[in-house]
């Protein structure tokens, strides 16, 4: 973002769309009228062992970049190594919570180490592709609202240096803030950009002039929507509003970046968190939708249309064509028979005194079985704190559950006898990806386990293989949870389908192998967006469910299923 060349930008990210919609997207993009996309680079998806990357396949990066350019759009590049962006700890590699000391988001060097690491490694992959050397990068981020975490020039200055080293320097840079963290997280020399919602564009954008007075009007992010949270209200924002802000923007010679594009979905378990003092903890449902203006299987909204309009008449001339429209599919309901048991995907148990954070033990994501012998059947257990979902088991039987948006850590044993085995599954439902609790987001059991006060040592720790879940055996008649769940689909012509997951309990979904994501009965989400390149005629489908539920079959629908 320079003051030579205006942006008219959305954003999109290529690990929430898969690669064989990448073209389609980025063509309804340069439809509505835009020149540039914009794209954060998450840090944990091509790093997910430290020193290991992944720039393959659906990692690609510099194939979206390029894609972006055939699609006759610029790209402002959005690198990290933070990002918030309601993905799981806003994009830093859970590694890094593997018990080393690691001051994050800091110029330490424990920190800046793996950083200079990821960029260098980026900018193999994506310095070449920068305008001066004749590639769409034309503008590259220097970290992401860091305003509203620190105000450390010294941080900011050794990311700039990073950026210089790995290749990058050749590109404009920008800092992105809220109006009031915007001083806090600026850098001298470097441009800014501010981010807000609708309402009062001229008055957010007037905190930048305030700071620097001749540059140009930049606006970050402008929030043309917002994310849903597991149990919570669905979101609605006044799409009129929006069209006013647009205008203001286009009118004022703006800049600007609407937040989000096109959504897409969170597959796997890559969805964020939030929290804060009135809610601990707020995992974000798997959908992104965000009441983009493209939505999640890429079909254009009103607002799509509506923002092209005024796109268009501030060029003075006519839309630019549109695209062919994806088309979506029914599924006719279908039950899941077969299960296998929990035991199945067990690893190799881990000894240890205590339970221990899941980083511990290698695991970033999914889930973590915890098991040791207790005395009896009866009394108070507290587990610490549970991060995030615990399902209790006395002897393989389902004793209670304990939720950590809820603060829940006790529960009470009624039973009757002697020694028994527990087992606690905790399911790692998303890291905090932004505000002051982001940098505490170990996940599984922390603290002392106790049944009436008395310390439980002794433990074997299990991760939990969700990876393979082809490898699974399967069987008829079984019943109970947690457990895999499989039922088969026949789709005569494989398209873009929502299926319909209301009759099951909390869990994750994978189709012919691809992972879903994860699905629960509280809502506001009810379906789950499955891409029609994931499916074919005869179609596999396997839930993992920690919820024994009477009924399960599932549905595909031709529009997603939102519970306000």
């Amino acid at each position: 973002m320079t003051a030579k060349q205006r942006i008219l930008a959305g954003e999109m990210h290529c690990a929430r769309v898969p690669r064989a919609y990448w073209r389609a997207r980025l063509d309804m993009a340069y439809a509505m009228g835009l020149s540039a996309i914009s794209t954060y680079v998450f840090w944990n998806k091509h790093e997910p062992v430290a020193g290991s990357f992944d720039f393959d396949g659906e990692n690609d990066v510099a194939a979206y970049v390029r894609e972006a350019a055939a699609a006759g759009l610029d790209v402002v590049l959005r690198p990290g190594p933070y990002v918030c962006a309601e993905w799981d700890f806003g994009g830093l590699p859970a590694w890094l919570l593997d018990g080393r000391e690691i001051a994050l988001r800091t110029a330490a060097p424990s920190f800046m180490q793996p950083v200079r690491r990821w960029l260098r490694r980026l900018g193999d992959e994506l310095a070449p592709l920068r305008r001066s050397r004749g590639g769409p990068i034309v503008a590259v981020q220097l970290e992401n609202e860091y305003g509203a975490f620190g105000a450390d020039a010294e941080y900011l200055a050794a990311l700039r240096a990073a950026l210089d080293d790995a290749g990058f320097g050749g590109s404009p840079y920008f800092t992105i803030d809220q109006p009031q963290d915007l001083r806090r997280g600026c850098l001298d020399g470097v441009a800014i950009a501010a981010t807000f919602a609708a309402g009062d564009p001229k008055r957010d954008l007037g905190a930048l002039r305030e700071l620097r007075p001749n540059a140009r009007l930049l606006c970050g992010e402008y929030w043309a929507g917002w994310f849903d949270r597991w149990g919570e209200p669905h979101v609605r924002r006044d799409d009129g509003a929006q069209v006013r802000d647009l205008r203001w923007m286009l009118r004022a010679g703006a800049c600007f970046n609407v937040y989000m594009f096109h959504g897409g979905t969170n597959f796997g378990f890559l969805n964020g968190a939030n929290a804060s003092d009135d809610a601990p903890y707020q995992p974000v449902v798997t959908s992104y939708d965000y009441q983009a203006a493209l939505d999640e299987a890429g079909r254009p909204t009103p607002k799509f249309y509506a923002f092209r309009r005024e796109i268009a008449a501030a060029a003075g001339g006519l839309p630019r064509p549109l695209p062919p429209i994806p088309p979506t599919a029914a599924v006719e309901p279908f039950e899941l028979t077969e299960c296998a048991p929990l035991t199945q995907a067990l690893s190799e148990p881990i000894a240890c005194e205590r339970p221990l954070p899941m980083e511990r033990f290698g695991a970033s994501f999914g889930y973590v079985l915890y098991r040791t012998a207790l005395p009896r059947r009866s009394g108070i257990l507290d587990v610490g704190e549970v991060r995030d979902y615990a399902t209790v088991m006395l002897d393989g039987r389902v004793a209670g559950r304990l939720d950590r948006r809820l603060g829940e850590r006790r529960l009470r044993l009624d039973g009757d006898g002697g020694p028994t085995v527990l087992d606690v599954l905790v399911e790692n439902c998303g890291r905090i990806n932004y505000g002051s609790k982001f940098c505490s987001e170990s996940k599984g059991l922390l603290g002392r386990v106790t049944l009436d006060g008395q310390e439980i040592a002794n433990w074997q720790v299990f991760r939990v293989n969700t990876a393979d879940v082809a490898a699974l055996r399967f069987r008829k008649g079984c019943a109970g949870a947690p457990a895999f769940y499989r039922g088969r689909f026949v789709m005569d012509e494989p398209a873009d389908t929502f299926l319909d997951m209301r009759s099951l309990g909390k869990g994750v979904l994978f189709v012919n192998g691809h992972n879903a994501g994860r699905y629960w009965h509280l809502g506001p989400q009810r379906s789950l967006y499955v891409p029609g390149v994931w499916l074919k005629h005869e179609n596999e489908i396997v839930v993992f469910d920690v919820m024994a539920m009477k009924a399960m079959f599932i549905q595909g629908t031709r529009e997603p299923i939102i519970e306000s």
